[in-house]
This record gives C-alpha cells, sequence and structure tokens, in this order.
C-alpha cells in the first residue's frame, strides 16, 4: 500500500510540474495561444483540489469501513 502510495504522490507531482510548465510556456506564446493558455491556467487550480478532494474522501471512506468491521467483529 506505501508503495503505490508514493507512486502515485510521485504521478501528481509529475502531473503538476507538468501543468505549471505548459502554462508558463503557452503565456509566453502569446495571444494565438489563449485558450489553451487559459484552459493549462485552469487546470493548474482545478487538478490540486480534486487530488486533495479525492485523498480527503478516501481517508473517509477508509475510517468508516475500518470502524464498521470493528463493530461486526464484536
Amino acid at each position: 500500500m506505501k508503495k503505490t502510495q508514493r507512486i502515485l504522490a510521485i504521478l501528481g507531482i509529475v502531473l503538476l510540474l507538468g501543468l505549471y510548465l505548459s502554462t508558463l510556456v503557452f503565456a509566453l506564446l502569446g495571444k494565438d495561444f489563449f485558450p489553451v493558455f487559459m484552459a493549462s491556467l485552469f487546470s493548474s487550480f482545478v487538478v490540486p483540489v480534486l487530488i486533495w478532494a479525492y485523498g480527503f474522501v478516501y481517508k473517509l471512506i477508509k475510517k468508516r469501513a475500518s470502524s464498521e468491521a470493528e463493530e461486526t467483529a464484536s
């Protein structure tokens, strides 16, 4: 489980770095790439929030499942 979390964390970091780099590149390219720049900028804000939300929901579900397992065992 720890190895899977570490791999997913590294993939998340690579994804975020790619988004930030693409935002910078599209900002420097000029007006022709404005729609792509805006999509990249939007993704730079939304993707970290989604990653956090998925992790939060996962922890809630895991905690609830472990408490239900303890109740049924007793």
